[in-house]
C-alpha cells in the first residue's frame, strides 16, 4: 500500500492466491544491451503456466487485492485513513487507531500486519529503525508514447556511460527509469533539460521523435532508495512483511516477488494459530527465520551489482554484469538459473495449504 494510494488494509493477512490477467503488457525475455546483447532472462523456458512478467499499473493491481479479500466474509476496507497509534495492551499490541473523513476509529485485531511500504507509518510508530544494507541509488522515472512501429524489446537495460535506462512497455507507452548513482538528479538538473533529452538519446535514439514531450521536471518522478532491512520483523502482536520489513533496491525488479513470498510464509505459519487464537511471538519470529535467509542473499547481491554500477560510473568505464553471471547465461544447462531468481526467488515458497478456500457469505 503507498500514501498515493491512500489505502489502508486493516486486520486481515492477504494472501495472492491467483493473478487475473488484466491484459497489460508482459515479457518473456529481459536484455541487457552493452556493446553486444545480454539475454539476462529468459523466462518463457521456466516450469511455471505463466512464463512471463506482466507489467500492471499499482492501481489495478490494488484493485485485484481488494476483490480477491472480499471473498472473505470478516475483510473490511476502510479508504482514506491515516494509521495514528499502535494500541498497546501490558506490551501487546492488539490493532491501530486511525484517523479518516468521518472521524477515525480503531481497528482491534490478535495481529496486526504492517504492510505500509518502504516509509512505514507502523514502523515509526513501533520505534523500529532498519539498517541499512546499500548505499543509494537514484531512479528519474518518466514515460513517452509507444508508437506501433517501435520494435524495442518489451523489457530492457540500456547502458551508457555514466546511467543505466530501464526500458518497460505498456500497451501504450515506454516506462524509463533512467538509474545513476547518489546526486545524480541534482547534477542532471543542473545540466538542464535539453542535456538531460540527449543524454537519453545517447541511449536510446530511437526516442527521437518524442523525447522533446518531456516539458519539464514535473514530468519526471525521483526515486532515491537504499536497502536496508529490520533486525527484528515483530513485536509481540505486531509483524512486518515486505518493504515495511526490508527494503531491496530495484536491482531485478524482485521487491514484489519478496513481499508476496513474505505472505505466503506468514499464512503457512500463522493460519493454525490464528485459527485459535493463540499467535504467539515465536510464531511471528518463524516467520522472520524461514524469509530472512533469502532476503540477505538477495540484498547482498544487489549491493553488489549497484557497487560495481556506482563504480563504472564514477570512472567513466561501460558497466557490464559479472563476468561468472556472463558466462552462466551461456551456458544451456545454467541459463535458466538467472531468471528463477527474479520469477520464484532463491527459494521457492509455496502455499501449505492451497486447497483452502474463503467461507461462503
Amino acid at each position: 500500500m503507498t500514501r498515493r494510494n491512500n489505502r489502508v488494509l486493516l486486520g486481515a493477512v492477504i494472501v495472492v492466491a491467483a493473478l487475473v490477467y488484466f491484459g497489460f503488457a508482459g515479457f518473456q525475455e529481459g536484455k541487457a544491451y552493452y556493446k553486444t546483447i545480454d539475454e539476462v532472462a529468459v523466462f518463457s523456458r521456466l516450469p511455471t503456466p505463466f512464463p512471463y512478467v506482466m507489467i500492471m499499473p499499482q492501481a489495478h493491481f490494488l484493485e485485484f487485492l481488494v476483490a480477491e479479500a472480499q471473498r472473505y466474509p470478516h475483510f473490511k476496507l476502510v479508504l482514506g485513513a491515516h494509521v495514528e497509534r499502535l494500541l498497546d495492551q501490558n506490551g501487546l499490541v492488539r490493532g491501530v487507531g486511525y484517523r479518516s473523513g468521518d472521524g477515525g476509529g480503531e481497528v482491534r485485531a490478535d495481529l496486526t500486519v504492517a504492510a505500509d511500504g518502504r516509509f512505514s507509518r507502523i514502523r515509526k510508530l513501533a520505534a523500529l529503525e532498519p539498517v541499512r544494507q546499500s548505499g543509494a541509488m537514484e531512479v528519474l522515472w518518466f514515460r513517452l508514447p509507444r508508437r506501433p512501429d517501435d520494435h524495442h524489446d518489451e523489457a530492457a537495460i540500456d547502458v551508457g556511460p555514466r546511467e543505466i535506462i530501464a526500458v518497460l512497455g505498456r500497451p501504450t507507452e515506454w516506462q524509463l527509469g533512467y538509474v545513476g548513482p547518489p546526486g545524480r538528479y541534482r547534477q542532471v538538473k543542473a545540466e538542464g533539460l535539453e542535456a538531460f533529452r540527449q543524454s537519453i538519446l545517447t541511449i536510446l535514439p530511437w526516442l527521437e521523435d518524442r523525447v522533446e514531450l518531456i516539458k519539464g521536471w514535473d514530468d519526471i518522478s525521483l526515486l532515491s532508495v537504499e536497502a536496508s532491512r529490520l533486525a527484528r520483523w515483530h513485536r509481540p502482536g505486531l509483524l512486518f512483511l515486505g518493504d515495511a520489513a526490508h527494503v531491496m533496491l530495484p536491482v531485478g525488479g524482485v521487491g514484489i516477488n519478496c513481499a508476496i513470498a513474505d505472505a505466503v510464509e506468514a499464512a503457512n505459519v500463522l493460519a493454525e494459530p490464528l485459527r485459535n487464537g493463540a499467535v504467539e511471538d515465536r510464531h511471528l519470529a518463524e516467520v522472520q527465520r524461514r524469509r530472512e535467509g533469502m532476503t540477505r542473499v538477495i540484498q547482498r547481491f544487489q549491493a553488489e551489482v549497484q557497487q560495481r554500477m556506482v563504480a563504472a560510473f564514477e570512472s567513466g568505464r561501460m558497466f557490464r554484469l559479472p563476468l561468472p553471471l556472463r558466462l552462466i547465461l551461456r551456458v544451456p544447462g545454467l541459463r535458466n538459473l538467472p531468471p528463477r531468481v527474479p520469477a520464484f526467488g532463491v527459494r521457492r515458497v509455496r502455499l501449505e495449504r492451497p486447497e483452502e478456500r474463503p467461507v461462503a457469505r
